[in-house]
């Protein structure tokens, strides 16, 4: 069930029918002007407005990139319960076919397959509630030649309930594959690859953490002035930075709307303070949105 790829003329990863990776992202938040800059301070990224007669949509970009979506959460999501919060799609060939797969499974279903203005979209949880977007014909972004480059999204993580029993629904789903294990990372720690390609982990959560999420991290040129301006701009780093091997720093983050977000990036400051990682506290006054609000991105034409 992996998929192969080609590269574009652009140098994007283009991906053929039988592969599924995460390939596009939205922040839905309540105030997209001050998201705009935040994120362009934070993470470097551009914005230019993709907005239809329809909605209001803009479009984070590195380097002439595409990479994220940006928009406004409803109204309606708002007043059952929905917070700000980042949202990855796996691409597909087929939506429909997946997500009828995912509820044959066990998954959920909260805004079924729709056409819009990245391809045709759906959002869904897994059988343990983890929210994520399935996408078919995916219009915007796509796969990435290196995942490691500033102002790409590099890693997503899972915090499950039940890692093995996640990971036999994702690998039955999409064909996802297992990767050995590095030294450094604790045994628990499952990595991910799509087509090839490592591109992430999962892990049981603390039952502290009350819900199960994805969680994305963005790369940044240099962590301790990225975690810096986090803090400048009015967001908060709630774990971090900590080192991992091979000089990579991450941090944990909130940005002043409430969306959760990571930086993972390598620094050349020699004074940056190494946090804790035997502590996952930051997850439970982040809350429960994922379980919150069934209605993320509004209907479309």
């Amino acid at each position: 069930m992996l998929q192969r790829s080609f590269v574009r003329p652009n140098g994007d990863v283009e991906l053929t029918d039988r592969s599924a990776a995460f390939a596009w992202y939205e922040l839905l938040t309540t105030d997209a002007a001050a998201a705009r800059d935040f994120y362009g301070s934070v993470v470097g990224w551009q914005v230019q407005d993709a907005s239809t007669a329809a909605f209001a949509y803009a479009v984070f970009s590195t380097d002439k990139t595409e990479v994220a979506g940006l928009m406004e959460l409803p109204l309606e999501g708002r007043r059952m319960g929905a917070t700000p919060r980042w949202a990855g799609y796996v691409a597909v060939d087929d939506a429909d076919r997946a997500v009828n797969r995912l509820k044959s499974l066990g998954g959920s279903v909260f805004v079924p397959p729709t056409d819009s203005n990245i391809g045709r979209v759906s959002i869904v949880a897994d059988p343990q509630l983890a929210n994520f977007g399935i996408v078919g014909g995916l219009k915007r972004g796509g796969l990435l030649p290196e995942l490691d480059r500033p102002g790409q999204i590099g890693w997503h993580e899972l915090f499950a309930a039940d890692s093995k029993k996640a990971f036999a629904f994702y690998s039955e789903l999409f064909g996802w594959q297992g990767a050995a294990g590095e030294s450094d990372l604790p045994e628990s720690y499952q990595l991910l690859c799509a087509g090839g390609r490592k591109m992430g982990g999962m892990f049981t959560k603390l039952p502290r953490v009350p819900t199960p999420f994805w969680l994305y991290y963005f790369n940044v040129a240099d962590i301790a002035v990225a975690v810096a301006c986090v803090k400048e701009s009015g967001g908060r780093v709630v774990q971090g930075p900590m080192p991992l091997p091979g000089g990579i720093w991450i941090a944990r983050c909130i940005d002043p709307q409430g969306a959760m977000f990571s930086l993972q990036g390598k620094t050349s400051d020699r004074s940056i303070e190494p946090t804790s990682t035997s502590e996952l506290n930051w997850a439970a006054d982040w809350g429960d949105f994922a379980s919150r609000g069934k209605v993320v991105r509004p209907k479309r034409p």
